[in-house]
């Protein structure tokens, strides 16, 4: 295995650096923001970007209303490819909801027609009542 890729079980590695080796976030800045705001937890606490890791931690990062729960195998010595994360996590995260159970829920805006502007009060009741009724 070429040394970028080097599994280091021995050393422990700080949180928002594992996430973003792992590919849990496009940056570190993000992985550390995402901390900071409470989005991820280790162990059911809420932890801070400096935070060393353990092999067997589980890490908990809320996107919005999705969860990703990772298990953490081992660390990175940089950024891996994706073909290669499930070496240093193991993905436990529930599979997604269907788009129609996320517009069922409210999660998802039902789109529009292009031209159609901004809806109306009258469009904005008929949605209500449409989502109300059983």
């Amino acid at each position: 295995m070429p040394a970028a890729t080097t599994k280091n079980s021995a050393n422990p590695t700080r949180l928002d650096r594992w996430l973003w080796a792992v590919r849990a976030f496009k940056t570190r800045s993000m992985a550390a923001s995402a901390c900071r705001q409470g989005k991820v937890r280790v162990d059911d606490l809420v932890s801070k970007p400096a935070r060393e890791l353990k092999p067997g931690e589980t890490v908990v990062v809320r996107e919005g209303s999705d969860q990703r729960i990772l298990v953490v195998r081992a660390f990175p010595v940089s950024r891996v490819g994706a073909k290669l994360v499930a070496d240093y996590c193991e993905d436990r995260s529930p599979p997604k909801p269907s788009r129609e159970e996320r517009i069922a829920a409210g999660e998802l805006v039902l789109p529009r027609e292009r031209g159609m502007g901004r809806p109306t009060k009258r469009d904005r009741r008929r949605l209500e009542s449409f989502l109300d009724a059983p």
